[in-house]
Parts: C-alpha cells; sequence; structure tokens
C-alpha cells in the first residue's frame, strides 16, 4: 500500500508470523509473559495496512496504561504507522473515549458544558458525611474505590446492596449506607455549571452515545473499522460495553492477553471474555505465544512450576513458557528471623548486585501490599542506595514538587502565552522556564538536600519529556490533568534508583533483578483470601498464586524469593513460607534454615562486628545497630534521647519525609549511648554513611555537644 514500507516478518517466531498473517476478522492471541506481544500487535497492524485490508487511519488500538500505549505508538511510528494525524490511533481506553466523547458531545447533550473530575475525595468524603459515615482517609479510599467497582461492573446505586451481596464484597460498611454514599457522589457532579465526570463517566457516556444516537455510531463506525485490544484479561464489563459499542456488527477484532496474569478481579476486571472469545465468535484464529524473550530458563522453568499447580477454569489456559535466552544464575531462596533482618539482607544484596554493574534503576524489591516496604527503604536509606515507591504517595508530596505544581498552575492561568507556546515541543521548553524559579538549575548542586530537590524538579521535566514523547499535542492543561491522575493514583515518576513496589504495581514491568520478598502465608496468599470465592467460581487463592507468577515473571535474570518467621523483631517465630513455594525450594537450599541457628552453616564470628562492653560477637541486627549486646547494660542519657526524638521530627516534617528516613529509633538510641563528639565517632554507628553525615551529621554532633556541656557543668558543680 501507498506509503507504507515493505514489511519484514523474518524476525518474528513462527507463532508470532502466524497471528500477525492471520486472515482479517476476529484473532486472539494467547501471549505468555515475555513472548514479544506488543512486537506481534504492531507487525500484525501494519501487515493488514501494508496488504490494503484497512487503512492506518481506521485502526483504534487500546490498551490500559499510557506506558503501554505509548510503548505501541513508538513502535508503530517506527514501522511509519504511527503518531501522526491519519495514522493508526493506540490509546487507553479513557484517553480513547475521552477524545471521541469531545467530538460527540454537541450532538448528543448539545450546549451543557462538562470537564473532568480531577479529585474524587472530596466529594466522596462529603457524600460519606451526609450518609452518617466517618471521614477518615482510608475509609473514604475504601469508599472511593468500592464505587469505582461497581461502575466498571455497571451496578448503579439502586443496585448496589445485591451487587455486592452477589460479588462477596467485603464492603467498607453496611451496603445501604454504601449505596448512599454511592447515589450522593453521583447527584454532586451535576450542578448549574455543567457535569462533572470522572473516567468512569468517559466510558459510560461515550458507550451510550453510539447506543442511542445512529447517527454518531454510523460516523465512528465509519471512521475506525479494526480493533486491537491489549491485555484483554483486564477488561471490565464497562469497558467491554465500550468496546461493543465500537464493533456493532462487525468482529475486525484482534485480542492479546494471558487469563493467567489475571490480578484485578478486585477492581471489576474479569478474564472471561477472553475465555470465552471462541465462543462469541467461532471462526477466531487462536494464537499461543510460549517462547520467552525476557527471562531466563532458570526463571522460566520456576515460573512454569508456580502456574502449573494452578486449578481452576483459567489454569487450563496455562502457557508452557520456553525461554529462549542464554543460562543464568538459579533463583535464590531465602529464610529469615524477621522483616528487619530480611530488609537488611535484601539491601546487602542489592549492595553487590551495584556494586557487579547491576544498575540501580534495573533492580526490584516486590511485596504484596504497600505497608511491607517500609523496613526496604530504611534498609537502602541505611546502605545510601537511591530508591524510588512505585505507587507510593512520597514524591507528590514533597514540598518541592508542590511548589513546582503551583508554578505550572500559574502559568497556564496567564492570559499572554501564546497557544503554540503551550503544547507539543515547546511544553519541555515551557515547564523548564516555569520550574527554574523553584530551583531547577542546568547543572546539578552541591549539598544532599539541594540534589534531592533538584531531583524532584528534573523528574518532573523527564516526565513532561515522557508525556509528550507519548502524545505529542499535550499541552499545559492536559500535562496539568495528567499530573493530578499520577498522584492520585499514586504513580510517581521513575528516578534513577532501585524500584519497591506492590506485585500489583509491578504488572507490565520487568527488572534485570526481582526481589519478592514476604512470600509468607497470610501476606502471599494474603489472609483474606483463604476463604474467598468472590463469587466467580475461581478462588481468592488462585488469584493470590497468579500474582506469585506475575511477580517471578517479572525478573530477567536474577530472582530472590525470600520470607521472615516472625513479624517484628525479636517477635515469636510463628510464621511459615507460603504454599506457593511447596515444591519449588530444592532440597539443599539453607533457605529452610537461619544463619544463627545451630543447623546452620558455622558463620566465622571473627567477622562479626564486637559488643562494645563485653567485646563478644554481635548477634542479630538490633544488636548491630546499637553495637552491644541486648543484655548488656549502657548508659543512656533519656534527655539527649528525647532532644534527638525533637529534631528528627521538627526535620522531617520540614522534609516532608518519615521520621525513620533521617534515623531510625535504633540509630537514635546508639547515639545517646555512644555521646558521639566528631564525625569519625557518628560513622562507627551502624546506619550512619557519608551520606547521613554530610545531610546531619552538623545538626547531630551540635545537640550531643550542648547536651554535654550541660552534664559537665552540673559535674563541675557538684565537685
Amino acid at each position: 500500500m501507498d506509503g507504507v514500507p515493505a514489511l519484514d516478518l523474518s524476525a518474528l517466531d513462527p507463532e508470532q508470523a502466524a497471528a500477525v498473517r492471520a486472515p482479517r476478522g476476529p484473532v486472539c492471541v494467547l501471549a505468555g509473559a515475555g513472548t514479544g506481544k506488543t512486537r506481534t500487535i504492531t507487525h500484525r497492524i501494519a501487515h493488514l495496512v501494508a496488504n490494503g485490508h484497512v487503512k492506518a487511519d481506521q485502526v483504534l488500538a487500546v490498551t490500559f496504561t499510557a506506558r503501554a500505549a505509548g510503548e505501541m505508538r513508538e513502535r508503530l511510528r517506527a514501522m511509519g504507522l504511527g503518531g501522526e494525524a491519519g495514522q493508526v490511533q493506540a490509546r487507553t481506553f479513557h484517553s480513547a473515549a475521552m477524545r471521541q466523547l469531545r467530538y460527540f458531545w454537541p450532538q448528543v447533550v448539545g450546549d451543557v458544558p462538562w470537564r473532568l473530575l480531577e479529585s474524587k475525595f472530596p466529594i466522596v468524603g462529603q457524600a460519606a458525611h451526609r450518609a452518617g459515615l466517618g471521614s477518615s482517609t482510608d475509609l473514604i479510599r475504601d469508599l472511593l474505590s468500592e464505587i469505582e467497582w461497581a461502575k466498571a461492573m455497571l451496578i448503579a446505586p439502586e443496585d448496589y446492596p445485591a451487587g455486592a451481596n452477589k460479588y462477596k464484597r467485603d464492603a467498607p460498611a453496611d451496603p445501604i449506607r454504601v449505596a448512599q454514599v454511592y447515589a450522593g457522589y453521583e447527584s454532586a457532579k451535576t450542578s448549574a455549571d455543567g457535569l462533572l465526570l470522572d473516567f468512569s463517566d468517559l466510558l459510560l457516556h461515550t458507550a451510550a452515545a453510539l447506543e442511542d444516537f445512529p447517527s454518531v455510531a454510523d460516523e465512528f463506525r465509519g471512521r475506525y473499522r479494526s480493533f486491537v485490544v491489549d491485555e484483554y484479561q483486564d477488561v471490565t464489563p464497562l469497558q467491554q460495553r465500550v468496546l461493543d459499542a465500537w464493533l456493532g456488527e462487525r468482529d475486525d477484532l484482534t485480542v492479546v492477553g494471558d487469563a493467567n496474569q489475571t490480578i484485578y478481579s478486585f477492581t471489576g476486571a474479569t478474564p472471561n471474555y477472553l475465555l470465552d472469545f471462541s465462543r462469541r465468535f467461532p471462526d477466531a484464529t487462536v494464537v499461543r505465544l510460549e517462547r520467552d524473550y525476557r527471562s531466563t530458563p532458570q526463571v522460566v522453568s520456576l515460573a512454569n512450576r508456580v502456574i502449573g499447580a494452578a486449578r481452576g477454569r483459567i489454569a487450563g489456559t496455562r502457557l508452557a513458557l520456553i525461554g529462549q535466552r542464554p543460562d543464568g544464575p538459579e533463583p535464590e531462596f531465602a529464610e529469615h528471623a524477621d522483616p528487619t533482618a530480611e530488609a537488611m539482607a535484601v539491601a546487602g544484596r542489592i549492595k553487590k548486585l551495584i556494586a557487579k554493574g547491576v544498575p540501580a534503576s534495573e533492580i526490584a524489591v516486590l511485596y504484596r501490599v504497600n505497608a511491607q516496604s517500609e523496613p526496604f527503604e530504611q534498609a537502602l536509606t541505611e546502605r545510601g542506595i537511591a530508591f524510588q515507591v512505585r505507587g507510593g504517595e512520597l514524591f507528590f508530596q514533597r514540598p518541592e514538587v508542590r511548589q513546582a505544581m503551583t508554578a505550572l498552575r500559574q502559568v497556564d492561568n496567564r492570559d499572554d502565552l501564546p497557544d503554540d507556546a503551550r503544547g507539543g515541543a515547546e511544553l519541555i521548553t515551557l515547564v523548564r522556564a516555569a520550574l527554574a524559579p523553584v530551583g531547577l538549575t542546568a547543572e546539578e548542586p552541591a549539598g544532599a538536600q539541594a540534589k534531592e530537590r533538584w531531583s524532584s524538579l528534573l523528574a518532573l521535566v523527564q516526565l513532561t519529556e515522557e508525556v509528550v514523547r507519548h502524545d505529542p499535542e499535550m499541552d499545559l492543561t492536559g500535562l496539568l490533568r495528567e499530573l493530578a491522575t499520577r498522584a492520585e493514583a499514586k504513580h510517581p515518576p521513575t528516578v534513577d534508583g532501585v524500584t519497591l513496589a506492590s506485585l500489583h504495581a509491578a504488572k507490565g514491568l520487568e527488572w534485570d533483578a526481582v526481589f519478592l520478598v514476604g512470600v509468607n502465608e497470610g501476606l502471599l496468599p494474603i489472609q483474606h483470601a483463604l476463604g474467598d470465592n468472590s463469587g466467580s467460581g475461581e478462588s481468592g487463592i488462585e488469584e493470590e498464586r497468579r500474582l506469585f507468577y506475575v511477580g517471578v515473571t517479572r525478573a530477567r535474570e536474577h530472582l530472590t524469593i525470600s520470607w521472615a518467621l516472625a513479624r517484628s523483631e525479636g517477635g515469636r517465630a510463628n510464621r511459615r513460607r507460603s504454599r506457593f513455594l511447596v515444591g519449588l525450594v530444592p532440597d539443599d537450599s539453607p533457605a529452610s534454615r537461619i544463619a544463627s541457628s545451630a543447623k546452620g552453616p558455622k558463620v566465622d564470628e571473627r567477622k562479626r562486628p564486637l559488643c562494645r562492653v563485653c567485646l563478644k560477637p554481635l548477634i542479630g541486627t538490633y544488636a548491630t545497630m546499637l553495637g552491644r549486646c541486648r543484655r548488656c547494660p549502657a548508659e543512656l542519657d533519656a534527655t539527649l534521647l528525647e532532644a534527638l526524638t525533637q529534631w528528627r521530627s521538627e526535620k522531617a516534617e520540614t522534609l516532608r519525609v518519615r521520621e525513620f528516613v533521617i534515623f531510625t529509633d535504633t540509630t537514635l538510641n546508639a547515639i545517646a549511648e555512644q555521646l558521639p563528639t566528631d564525625d569519625t565517632a557518628l560513622a562507627l554507628i551502624a546506619g550512619i554513611g557519608p551520606k547521613k553525615i554530610e545531610s546531619y551529621g552538623a545538626d547531630v554532633l551540635a545537640i550531643v555537644a550542648s547536651r554535654l556541656r550541660v552534664t559537665s557543668g552540673k559535674t563541675a558543680g557538684q565537685k
């Protein structure tokens, strides 16, 4: 076809090529982790266009994240098919719906204005208050999530109590009260000034426009004739309704997915549309992609064994991955006394990997729930290893980021700014200029705090570059909306450091080295899944197994799986490793023994730090941090400890970080015991490295010196 370069399929494997060459019509690609599904999708689109089956601008490809849509656009652009007007459209469901709704709104609704709701939290909070419920942040978030689930399931407010019962929802309050909040939220979005629409509303109104207005449906279906849906196992009933409205009676649809990576059922996602695809389209072409190009054979083998134990209908579609990379190290398993010891060990292993040349940005620590991140944040901080908490709130809560957002909003509100200076390539220059007064300089400044502030501002610029690369038409108003969405979704930009993330947040990502931590019974599988079947016929345990499988398949080469026997340091060893590890841990692995156990290998005591009181080797994280055995006597200056604690609290509030990021309680105890008087003495205390000394050493030494002057004065007076 004119303007489309010849398509080279020589780089594809036989199964990928079969999916690409499948005739126009319904195609289902069952693609395992790391099997090259994005390459297959983009080549299929190019094949359809090159052979005249469809014009480029008649193809709409949708996926679930802006990052995935951007990657698809970049690959299509390299083929001469994406990124410009008249080319293939690759968007998220919500982005595509918003674009269509803005176009068709005047035909459907008329002059009634609408705008996108940037934050649902205040409105849900007000509705909860009117319904007589509490106003705690956790409750409002739970109610918000429940409303989003109901809308994704096409459940109206008046039908919520019955729906919650049918699907066995763990509602955050009495279902009737939740329904009242839901109804109040929906009512509050309508006012004399127009309508406020949330992301679910974009889909609902788009579907309704196509369903209820034949002229709208005819115009849309005349424009788009071929559809591609990625991650089809994650489609919700609401998204499927939109897809059905797009298709009409046609069947030119390619879907790609893996039912054994279904991990979002709590949001309304269901693999049933993928599993039933051949029933809906009996003539569909089905292709299985099982050659794994991401992970080493060792990681692939472990992944196959994890999912091989699955049960139920979804498990019947499991793909037996075949590793295509050269051999790598065997996955490692490690058992620890408590989460603190686990975190310290992981941080030590990460330090070694970085020293061997593995970039920090290619290392991830993955856990089941966000609350597990704290000891790992602490351990990495102690080691001076940079990290980012993916899905965490820290980035958008930083004072410099808040100031930057304010500066950008002020620029966006200016009337004297030319329209062509607000978007596209000019947007990056505009953002840099707006952030200059906030502290973004051309060169990295000196000083730890200044560098940290500068890095946050630079991360915003880099995020802008990423957004513009994915959407060249993005303007400043759209960027601010994107940043607000990321802040609400706890999705910070990528920084050059180790990634800490929940297993759910890690979906779709990959790293050279992955540490799966806290793989304990009650955590993975999570406690509330043990008796759950969610009304879907698939047990909660099976979804947890799939979540573990997703975690394993994030690793390209290095994979370490660990767990702890106690819930807290010094606690009873009453936890056990996850049931998912049965049959996975090799018989010769030391993972079932702790280093200090009598059964374990004898540790060379000469390499252990010594107690400063009795000079015996120190055992345990707490003792090592304090520099003395637990039972050895030590004089702790309680007044000094109180002063240090107060200083830390004020410092944390100023820097908008959690207190342990500055110094842990144990480190403060050690300072109050050892009374360091210079940087050398500070450095001898575990947990205080060069970066901590540079940032906080002068403050700490001044507090200690002040206390010593008081005590020496009292001693002199007594004499």
